[in-house]
C-alpha cells in the first residue's frame, strides 16, 4: 500500500510540474500572441496560449478534467494551424519537420501531463493505465517507423547495378585523367570522363589515403580559415594548397609529399580576410622537354630533380594573401627565378591597400593563353574608397604584365603612371575565371565595388559593371562584351560561381555559350561571343519607395524565365516567403520570428535596403541561391548539376552617426567591427545571418537543395534537400540525426561519365554520390570535418581516385581541420605497389581525431 501511495504522490507532483510548465509557456506565448496580433499575424499564439494558461490554472485550482480539456483543444488547435499552414505553402519536402517542430513541445507536455494525471488518479497498475501506456508506446513506434521508412526508402544508400553513362569524347573541354584546373579545365564544367567507378561499383569505394597538412587557424575567432580547395592532378602528382597558401606536391597513388612550399604568410594579412581560403592553384606547362631522374622514394618524401631540360618548364602558381603571385617548380618545387622578381610578382603594386591582405587573391590563378589571371576579393563594407577590382594578367613565363581590367580603366594595356593606383572602390572579380581558348576570352564574373548596400554615387560603368558577365579579350584584355545579371545592385548578389562554357544547340545550331548561376537563383545563358542572351530573358518590375537618403533604386530587374529559378524553393518563379514560411522549436522563438518578420520590410528578392520599419529581410541571403562552388554538367545527359542555399539575413543600415566602428585602412579589422563601416557611404551596415534566440534559422527547412536542369528543355529533372543535421543543431549542438533536412551549403560537386554526382559542401561532414539521372543517393562516406570545397577525380596508373579537401569553414561553422581524403576501388592485383590501400600520408604521424564509420 506504501508504494501505491508514493507512487500517487510522484505522479501528483510530476502532474503538477507539467501544469505549470504549462502554464509559463501558455503566459509566454499568449503574450508573444499578442504583440504579433496587434502587427497583422496570426491569432493561433494569442489564442493557443490562452488555453495552455487557462490549463495550467485550471490545473492548480483543483479542476483538473477542465484543465485537461483546454490542453487537449490547444494540441488540436495547433495541430489544425499547423497542417492549414504546411498546406497552405504546398507541402515542402521537409514538411515533417516543420510538423514536428510546430506540435513537439505542446504535444509533449500535453500528453506529459494526461499521462501523469491518469497515473496519479488510478492504480499504476491497472489496465487502463497499462493500456494507456502501451497505446502511446505503438504511436510513437508507428510514427518513428514511417519517418524511418520514408528516410531509408529516398535518403539511404543503395546498391545500384546500373551502367554508366554513355562515353563522351575526350576534349581539351573535358578532365580525364588529368583535374588542370579548378574546374576541371579552364570551361569549369566540373565534370570528368572518368567512368570506372560507376553506380554498380560504387558500394566498393572506400579510403586510399589521407593527408594532413597541419595548417589550422593560428589566431581562432580573429583568422577565419576554410581552404575551399578543388586540388589538381597534372601527370605525376597531385597538388593543393592549403588555408595559407602552403602548397604541397603529393603522390597521387599514396598521398607521401613530393615536396612542399610555405610562403609564410604574415598573420596581420590574414585578419582582413572574411575566409582565408586558396580555392585552387595554377598550372603552366611550356611544352619544353623536361626529363628527370627520381631519387629512390623515403616514405613520406618523392623529390624529383630536373634533368637535361628545362627548368621551371612546368610551373605551379600560388597567390598569397599579402599579395604575391609565386612561380614554383612543378616537379621540384623550387621557385621559378626567371618569373617575376626571382619568382614572385608584387599583386600590391598600384593598388593602394592601406592594410596588407585588403584586397588579394583567394580564388587561384587561371591559366589561359599563355597568362596567369588573376582577380581578387577585396573585404566587403569597409569603404567606398577600397582597393581597385583590378583584373590582371601576366606572361606565365616571364611574369611580365600583359593586360589590367578594370570598370574604369578604357585601356587594359595602359600602363600606371609612376606612384599612381588603379580605380579605387570598383567591381572585383573575386570567383574563378574562366577561359576559351578557341575564341581567346576570358570570362569574369564580377561582384560589387566598394559598398555593398549603398549605391547612391555609383557610376554608370561601375553599375554596369557590377554582378555581370565579362567578356575579355585575352591578348588584350578589352572588353568584348558585358552582361549585367543584376542592375544596380544593393543586395550582394555579385557572382560567386565560376562561368560556364559549354554548346547549346538552338534553333538547329550549335552555339557556343557562358552559362552563369547567380546567387540571385537565375541561370543565364549567354552566347559566349556576343553576350547575347540565348535563352529568354525578362526585365520585370521589382519593389520600390522606402529607398535610403541618397540612393536610386531600378524599376526591373533581369529575371531567366527559361529555366528554374534556384535560389529559394525551386520553381519557375523566385520564391516569395510570407509569415507561414517561418518556424521555430518551440512556440516562443518561432512567434519571435514572426514578429521579427513582421516588423520588417520584405516584398520578395528586390526588398531594397531602408532605414523604414526594422529594417529589410534578404533571401536569397548572401550566400546565396548559387555561390563560388560553380555548376557541374553533364554533357551525355544534358544536365546541369547545381547546388544552393536558402538561408535568409536581416540586414540593417546605420546612419553615419551612430558607426563608431573604424573600416580598414583606417585602423579597423573586420573582427572587431560590431558595424560593417562603408566607410565614405552616408551608412555603415549589419546583415547577420537571420536565427532564431535557439541559433537556428528562422525560415522553415529546407535551407539547401541539390538539383539537376535540363540545359536543352529548361525542365527541373529532379530537386532535393540537401544535407542533414548530424553535426549541427539549435545552440550549436549536433542533432546526430541524419535525416536530409537541407542544410546551407558552400562547395560544388564533381559530375562523372559514370553516370555520378559526389559533393561535399553541406554543414555535416559527409562527402555523398548521387545518381545524376535520378538524384539518388547511393554512396556517402564520414569525413573528418567540414567539407566546403569542391570535389575533384583522376586517374594514375589505371586507377581511378576521388579527392576531397576537409578542412571546415570557420564562418560557417563546421567541424574544422587539415585534411585530404582521397577515395578509390581496391587496388587490382596490378595496383599494388606495396603501400597498404587507406595508408595515411601525415606530416606529423598523427591519425584523425575523428574516426570515421
Amino acid at each position: 500500500m506504501r508504494h501505491s501511495t508514493e507512487g500517487h504522490i510522484v505522479w501528483r507532483w510530476l502532474y503538477l510540474v507539467l501544469a505549470a510548465l504549462i502554464l509559463l509557456l501558455g503566459a509566454a506565448t499568449a503574450g508573444l500572441g499578442g504583440w504579433l496580433l496587434m502587427l497583422g499575424g496570426t491569432v493561433y499564439y494569442l489564442a493557443t496560449g490562452l488555453l495552455l494558461l487557462v490549463g495550467g490554472v485550471l490545473a492548480f485550482l483543483g479542476r483538473h478534467k477542465l484543465a485537461l480539456g483546454a490542453m487537449a483543444l490547444a494540441l488540436v488547435v495547433t495541430l489544425a494551424w499547423a497542417l492549414i499552414e504546411i498546406a497552405g505553402k504546398g507541402w515542402m519536402p521537409t514538411w515533417g519537420f516543420d510538423l514536428a517542430a510546430r506540435v513537439g513541445l505542446v504535444a509533449g507536455l500535453v500528453v506529459a501531463a494526461g499521462m501523469s494525471y491518469l497515473f496519479w488518479r488510478t492504480s499504476v497498475r491497472s489496465g487502463a493505465s497499462l493500456a494507456s501506456l502501451g497505446g502511446v508506446a505503438v504511436v510513437l513506434v508507428a510514427v518513428a517507423a514511417v519517418v524511418a521508412i520514408h528516410w531509408e526508402r529516398s535518403e539511404a544508400p543503395a546498391s545500384v547495378a546500373a551502367a554508366p553513362a554513355a562515353p563522351v569524347a575526350v576534349g581539351p573541354r573535358e578532365a580525364s585523367a588529368d583535374w588542370t584546373h579548378f574546374g576541371g579545365t579552364t570551361h569549369g564544367r566540373r565534370y570528368s570522363t572518368l567512368s570506372g567507378i560507376n553506380a554498380g561499383n560504387i558500394d566498393e569505394l572506400d579510403v586510399a589515403w589521407t593527408f594532413r597538412s597541419g595548417d589550422l587557424t593560428p589566431a581562432p575567432g580573429r583568422i577565419f580559415y576554410s581552404s575551399q580547395n578543388t586540388p589538381i592532378k597534372v601527370g605525376g602528382s597531385l597538388y593543393t594548397c592549403t588555408s595559407s597558401a602552403q602548397v604541397y606536391a603529393l603522390d597521387p597513388a599514396t598521398g607521401y609529399v613530393r615536396w612542399r612550399y610555405d610562403p609564410d604568410v604574415p598573420e596581420p594579412a590574414l585578419e582582413q580576410l572574411f575566409s582565408v581560403a586558396c580555392r585552387a592553384v595554377g598550372y603552366f606547362d611550356s611544352g619544353a622537354d623536361v626529363t628527370m631522374d627520381v631519387i629512390p622514394e623515403v616514405p613520406g618524401i618523392m623529390p624529383a630533380v630536373p634533368r637535361g631540360g628545362s627548368a621551371c618548364a612546368r610551373r605551379i602558381f600560388v597567390a598569397t594573401a599579402d599579395g604575391r603571385l609565386i612561380a614554383l617548380d612543378a616537379i621540384g618545387g623550387h621557385l621559378c627565378r626567371g618569373f617575376g622578381a626571382e619568382g614572385v610578382v608584387d599583386l600590391t603594386l598600384g593598388m593602394g591597400l592601406r592594410e596588407p591582405g585588403f584586397a588579394s587573391n583567394t580564388s587561384g590563378a587561371t591559366v589561359a593563353g599563355g597568362l596567369v589571371i588573376v582577380g581578387q576579393q577585396v573585404s566587403d563594407n569597409q569603404r567606398r574608397d577600397a582597393p581597385s577590382g583590378v583584373v590582371r594578367a601576366y606572361d606565365a613565363e616571364t611574369g611580365e604584365l600583359r593586360w589590367a581590367w578594370d570598370a574604369l580603366r578604357p585601356d587594359p594595356q595602359a600602363p600606371l603612371d609612376e606612384n599612381d593606383i588603379y580605380p579605387r572602390g570598383t567591381p572585383n572579380v573575386w570567383n574563378v575565371i574562366s577561359a576559351d581558348e578557341e575564341l581567346g576570352l576570358a570570362f569574369l564574373g564580377t561582384g560589387n565595388g566598394g559598398g555593398d548596400h549603398w549605391g547612391g554615387n555609383r557610376t554608370e560603368e561601375e553599375d554596369r559593371f557590377t554582378a555581370a558577365v565579362v567578356a575579355v579579350d585575352l591578348v588584350t584584355g578589352e572588353t568584348r562584351w558585358v552582361f549585367t545579371t543584376v542592375v544596380h545592385d544593393l543586395w550582394d548578389y555579385d557572382l560567386g560561381a565560376q562561368p560556364m562554357v559549354l554548346d547549346l544547340e538552338i534553333d538547329g545550331t550549335v552555339r557556343r555559350a557562358v552559362l552563369q548561376g547567380t546567387k540571385a537563383g537565375d541561370l543565364f545563358v549567354l552566347d559566349a561571343a556576343t553576350g547575347e542572351p540565348l535563352r529568354p530573358v525578362e526585365y520585370r518590375p521589382v519593389p520600390q519607395g522606402g529607398e535610403l537618403p541618397g540612393e536610386r533604386l531600378e524599376p526591373t530587374q533581369p529575371q531567366s524565365v527559361f529555366y528554374p529559378n534556384l535560389g529559394g524553393v525551386p520553381g519557375q518563379e523566385p520564391e516569395r516567403i510570407d509569415e507561414r514560411h517561418l518556424w521555430g522549436l518551440t512556440p516562443i522563438d518561432a512567434a519571435l520570428c514572426r514578429i521579427e518578420f513582421l516588423q520588417r520590410r520584405y516584398e520578395g528578392m528586390f526588398t531594397p535596403p531602408t532605414l523604414e520599419q526594422k529594417g529589410m529581410v534578404l533571401l536569397p541571403g548572401t550566400v546565396g541561391g548559387m555561390n563560388w562552388g560553380g555548376l557541374g554538367f553533364d554533357p551525355a545527359q544534358r544536365l546541369i548539376i547545381s547546388n544552393h542555399s536558402r538561408l535568409p539575413n536581416i540586414v540593417d543600415m546605420h546612419p553615419r552617426a551612430d558607426v563608431e566602428d573604424r573600416a580598414a585602412g583606417s585602423g579597423g579589422t573586420r573582427p572587431d567591427q560590431e558595424i560593417a563601416p562603408q566607410s565614405s557611404t552616408p551608412f555603415g551596415v549589419t546583415r547577420p545571418m537571420w536565427l532564431s534566440i535557439l541559433d537556428v534559422p528562422c525560415l522553415a527547412p529546407p535551407w539547401g537543395y541539390l538539383n539537376a536542369t535540363n540545359v536543352d528543355t529548361g525542365e527541373l529533372v529532379w530537386s532535393k534537400p540537401f544535407g542533414t543535421g548530424y553535426d549541427t543543431g539549435p545552440l550549436g549542438i549536433p542533432t546526430r540525426i541524419k535525416i536530409a533536412m537541407g542544410t546551407p551549403n558552400l562547395g560544388g560537386p564533381l559530375v562523372t561519365a559514370g553516370g555520378l554526382t559526389f559533393i561535399g559542401a553541406a554543414q555535416d561532414n559527409y562527402l555523398r554520390a548521387f545518381e545524376t539521372a535520378t538524384g539518388r543517393l547511393v554512396w556517402e562516406a564520414r569525413l573528418p570535418a567540414g567539407s566546403q570545397a569542391g570535389p575533384m577525380t583522376y586517374e594514375h596508373e589505371g586507377r581511378q581516385y576521388v579527392a576531397m579537401t576537409a578542412t571546415g569553414h570557420a564562418r560557417f561553422e563546421t567541424t574544422e581541420g587539415d585534411y585530404l581524403v582521397v577515395y578509390a576501388l581496391p587496388p587490382t592485383d596490378e595496383d599494388l605497389s606495396g603501400v597498404p590501400n587507406g595508408a595515411a600520408a601525415d606530416p606529423d604521424g598523427t591519425e584523425p581525431d575523428e574516426e570515421m564509420p
